[in-house]
């Protein structure tokens, strides 16, 4: 197949297919394929030739949107970076993924070529990666491949150039392109991974992971024909992307906005009236809190990145508002089980089911499947997941077994079949040879009506290995209370709120054994998060140790 653009253009050019929000820009099918079709033919005059790998470094905007869809055009593998990374950063990360031509922007195109020039040299064997000929899809990024020492050749920028470094798009003139002819194994996307559990790694995602999980996605969340919806993620991540390239598939129009502002996505679901919109439980809370409640144009609000606070999906329930949580990997192309609202507001905790065509699998210490109500690794199959990891044998050998994935998440199913995701597996703490999953810890922490987050980490004791040790954000509303039940730590006085410590522990403690109740709890403004959302648990467990010195000097 070719691009999907180039077949909705031709079917229905006068479609609406992007809105600016803010500037109010309107582009038609026909409008953004030609676009496309101008960028492609300029970064083929650059030299961007089918089967190389296209970095993008870019701010959110329109230029990233037509990137997406004119790699696809010409061929060639995208390789999204983040904009906020340092050089050092990403010079690794284009190593990681043998990136041949980087695309970057005024603000981010010092860090692009200082990272050029930090990873300039050749590689182990002499070689540099090579590209099919003709207009083909890449097809040299086997499982097996292993990434060599390489730094990209071609620095080009869609604004004025800031350096002498790079060549500027908007001065070369357009070749013809012809589509390119995509396998549904052609790899389309390199993704990294957050990073959070070790250094990223580069996710291959094929033309037919992104196809298959674009269908299940539609089939769980259902469709509109006049379906609207709202891009307010970065487009480095699978949660950004994943609209932009579903929109010439479905047929429906995102309204896309440059950076995300909570106050202003919001009013701009009920400005331009968006069936849809994707976000992480931290942005929903801000835009709640900015304006009380959201449009009532939506059906679909896709709550992922992390997991979703029972507070935050019962006021959404509360107020009407359509929230789907769901729990999704890059490697996974997006959504893994996705829960409905009826299905949320009734087991808040939850998921939801796998998505068709998606098989779970909860798998105990030794490799082999649990029952119902049992908690273990979760190991996903499916046509949506990742054929491996670029030129990273070791990391694809560690995560693949004989049920599918191993994603390095620990959950259950309940009775029902909705699955409950608790923590990581690498979170799972042993305290004096009892393990404890912080998750479990973590919802009974939450169920308390004075904490509105929390996060539980094992940090290193002397006594008992690991010290159970959480630290929680107050709801704005909590009183100060008594201190003389856990060592706690933190500034509260500052966000004018504090707990009643040992009113939180005696309540955890009907509902926790004793060695799973924390010893250290932290009293914070705010959990430190990744550019994604989750909660940096290596932050958290700085925070926590640092605590846990204080008292030891003490």
């Amino acid at each position: 197949m070719r691009d999907w653009l180039s077949h909705r253009a031709r079917i229905e050019p006068d479609t609406p297919a992007l809105v600016v929000a803010g500037a109010g820009d309107a582009y038609s099918f026909g409008n953004l394929d030609t676009l496309v079709d101008d960028l492609a033919g300029r970064l083929s005059t650059a030299g961007v030739d089918p089967g190389m790998h296209l970095g993008a470094v870019l701010d959110s905007r329109l230029e990233y949107v037509c990137l997406i869809h004119a790699a696809m055009r010409l061929g060639a593998t995208l390789v999204p970076m983040g904009d906020g990374l340092t050089a050092r950063e990403l010079a690794g990360q284009m190593e990681t993924a043998a990136v041949d031509a980087v695309v970057c922007g005024a603000e981010t195109e010092e860090a692009v070529v200082e990272a050029a020039g930090a990873g300039a040299g050749d590689d182990a064997n002499g070689t540099a990666a090579t590209s099919d000929d003709g207009a083909t899809a890449a097809t040299d990024d086997s499982a097996g491949d292993t990434a060599a020492s390489h730094s990209p050749d071609l620095l080009l920028t869609v604004d004025d150039p800031v350096t002498d470094a790079t060549e500027p798009l908007s001065t070369m003139q357009a070749d013809s392109v012809t589509p390119a002819e995509w396998d549904l194994d052609d790899c389309q996307l390199l993704l990294f991974t957050s990073g959070t559990t070790g250094d990223p790694k580069a996710v291959r995602l094929t033309t037919g992971n992104l196809l298959s999980s674009a269908v299940a996605s539609m089939f769980r969340l259902g469709f509109d024909p006049d379906e609207r919806w709202l891009v307010a993620l970065s487009l480095h991540h699978m949660g950004g992307i994943a609209p932009i390239l579903r929109m010439p598939l479905y047929g429906m129009t995102v309204v896309f906005r440059r950076a995300f502002d909570a106050g202003e996505v919001a009013d701009d679901l009920d400005r331009y009236d968006a069936t849809a919109t994707s976000v992480v439980p931290t942005m929903l809370r801000r835009m709640l809190e900015r304006r009380g409640t959201l449009s009532d144009s939506l059906r679909v609000v896709l709550l992922g990145g992390a997991p979703a606070p029972a507070d935050l999906v019962e006021r959404c329930r509360d107020y009407s508002i359509p929230v789907h949580p769901t729990y999704g990997m890059t490697e996974t192309a997006s959504q893994i089980a996705t829960a409905r609202p009826k299905e949320a507001f009734e087991a808040p905790d939850t998921v939801g089911r796998p998505l068709f065509m998606t098989d779970v699998t909860v798998v105990g210490e030794d490799g082999e499947p649990l029952p119902a109500g049992e908690s273990g690794e979760l190991v996903v199959s499916g046509p949506t997941v990742t054929p491996g990891y670029y030129g990273d044998d070791a990391a694809n050998e560690e995560a693949f077994g004989h049920y599918g994935l191993h994603t390095g998440d620990v959950g259950a199913f309940d009775d029902a079949g909705l699955l409950r995701v608790l923590n990581r597996v690498d979170d799972r703490i042993v305290t004096g040879g009892e393990n404890v999953e912080p998750g479990e810890v973590v919802d009974v922490l939450l169920d308390h009506p004075d904490v509105r987050e929390a996060a539980v980490v094992g940090v290193p004791d002397a006594q008992w290995g690991e010290r159970v040790s959480a630290a929680v954000v107050p709801r704005r509303d909590s009183t100060v209370g008594s201190q003389d039940t856990a060592d706690v730590t933190g500034d509260a006085d500052s966000a004018g709120e504090a707990l009643d410590r040992a009113e939180l522990l005696a309540f955890a403690r009907e509902r926790l054994a004793g060695f799973k109740l924390p010893k250290t709890v932290a009293v914070v403004d705010s959990l430190p998060r990744t550019v994604s959302g989750t909660v940096d648990r290596a932050a958290v467990r700085e925070l926590l140790s640092e605590a846990n010195r204080e008292e030891t000097e003490e």
